[in-house]
C-alpha cells in the first residue's frame, strides 16, 4: 500500500495517510460513492477508521443473502473520466484522484463534465467495469476478490439402502481485468479452507444442512482477509 501512496500527486497524499488510511473530514463523507471508500480501504487492509467502518459495512451487506451482490462495484466509483487521449494514464493514481482534484481537493462528484473533459475530446462511456484502465499489477487486489455462493448444500443417509445422498450447488463470482463482474458453476471442493460448515462433508456421512456465502480477498500488500454469512 505504500508504494501506491508514493505515486500520488502531493495534495491528494496529504489528505490521506498511509497508517490509517484517513479519508478526508467528517463532514464530507458522504459526499463521496461508497464504492471509492471500499476501494481505497479494501486495498489497505481495512484500517480503522469511521469511514473504512461503513464502508466493509456495506461490502459485507451486499453479500447478505438476499440477493447476492458484487462486494465491490467499481464502476459506480468515478476514477475520472475516461475519454480518447493518445497518452496512458497513470492508473494508481488515479483511484485517489477520484475523490480530489489536485489543484481545489473537490470532491470530484460536485463537479460537471466539462470541468473534466477538455471540450475537444468526448467521453467514453463505460458500463460494468472500471471508468479507467485497472489492468495494472497495483490492481490485483480487485481481481483478488471470490465470492462463493453456497446456495444449497446437503449430506445424509438415505432410509431405505443406507447410501449417503449428496446433493450442493456452489456458484463462484469473480472479477475480471477492468473490474467486471461475473458468476460460474463451482463446487464444494473448491471452497477455501478458511470457510466453515462444510469440513465433514464427504467424511462417511454424518448429516450436514449448509448455506453460506463467502467472500475472500488480498489486500495491495498481499495480505489475505475473508468474511462468511451463513444464512
Amino acid at each position: 500500500m505504500r508504494h501506491l501512496f508514493n505515486k500520488l500527486p502531493a495534495s491528494v497524499a496529504v489528505a490521506l495517510t498511509v497508517t490509517g488510511l484517513s479519508l478526508p473530514m467528517p463532514a464530507r463523507a458522504q459526499t463521496y460513492s461508497i464504492d471509492c471508500a471500499i476501494l481505497l480501504c479494501l486495498s489497505g487492509g481495512w484500517p480503522a477508521s469511521v469511514p473504512c467502518a461503513r464502508a466493509r459495512a456495506e461490502f459485507i451487506r451486499r453479500i447478505t443473502p438476499w440477493p447476492v451482490e458484487p462486494p465491490l462495484q467499481i464502476w459506480r466509483c468515478p476514477m475520472g473520466a475516461s475519454y480518447e487521449s493518445d497518452r496512458p494514464l497513470n492508473s494508481a493514481g488515479r483511484i485517489f484522484e477520484a475523490f480530489y482534484q489536485t489543484d481545489s481537493r473537490r470532491p470530484l462528484q460536485s463537479l460537471q463534465v466539462h470541468d473534466l473533459v477538455p471540450t475537444d475530446q468526448a467521453l467514453r462511456l463505460v458500463q460494468d467495469r472500471a471508468d479507467i484502465d485497472i489492468s495494472g499489477p497495483e490492481f490485483n487486489f480487485v481481481r483478488s476478490i471470490r465470492v462463493f455462493d453456497v446456495r444449497y448444500a446437503r449430506q445424509h443417509e438415505s432410509g431405505r439402502d443406507g447410501d449417503c445422498n449428496r446433493s450442493a450447488t456452489v456458484v463462484l463470482g469473480t472479477y475480471g481485468t477492468q473490474g467486471d463482474f461475473s458468476w460460474q458453476r463451482s463446487s464444494i471442493t473448491a471452497l477455501p479452507e478458511a470457510h466453515v460448515g462444510l469440513e465433514r462433508w464427504g467424511e462417511h456421512c454424518p448429516g450436514i444442512y449448509h448455506r453460506s456465502v463467502f467472500v475472500d480477498w488480498r489486500d495491495y500488500d498481499g495480505n489475505y482477509g475473508f468474511e462468511q454469512v451463513n444464512y
